[in-house]
């Protein structure tokens, strides 16, 4: 079970990166990775896509994902990362999309530029929920790895 300490450097992780690798489930059975940007709120982490892109779609069929984020370093001695299994869902409570709004306009404010044509786009924001997650600290010793749940 995932203690105060490994939820504090979890979210340290979350906090510092940008960008996570998404896999999903493909209707043929191959597993589909992709890259997107992304906000958190503590453990809770939000990404944005095209309604009808294939992660959308693959979401709605089997809500299982994986997600692997790396904090930036400079050396191999400063490596850091997550990787989280869980379940995505698409958003659609006005109150939690406004709250993810304000979170991604203060961490990317080049939204602003895109935001009408984000709108015809038919957006689609998801959250991923944690169950599993594989911390990886390299500070703690080349290929160190905690496993826990959420």
């Amino acid at each position: 079970m995932l203690t105060p300490g490994q939820r504090t450097q979890t979210v340290a992780i979350l906090d510092a990166a940008s960008d996570l690798t998404i896999a999903t489930n493909r209707e043929d059975g191959y597993l589909q990775a992709t890259t997107v940007s992304f906000v958190n709120d503590g453990l809770a982490i939000y990404f944005g896509t095209w309604s009808q892109s294939q992660k959308a779609k693959n979401i709605a069929r089997d809500d299982g994902v994986s997600i692997a984020i790396t904090d930036p370093y400079t050396s191999w001695n400063e490596i850091k990362g997550v990787s989280i299994g869980g379940r995505a869902r698409r958003l659609n409570d006005p109150a939690e999309l406004a709250k993810v709004g304000a979170i991604m306009f203060g961490k990317f404010p080049q939204i602003a530029e895109f935001a009408k044509t984000m709108q015809k786009a038919e957006m689609a924001m998801f959250r991923i929920d944690a169950e599993v997650v594989s911390m990886l600290d390299y500070t703690e010793g080349f290929g160190h790895t905690e496993l826990f749940t959420v």
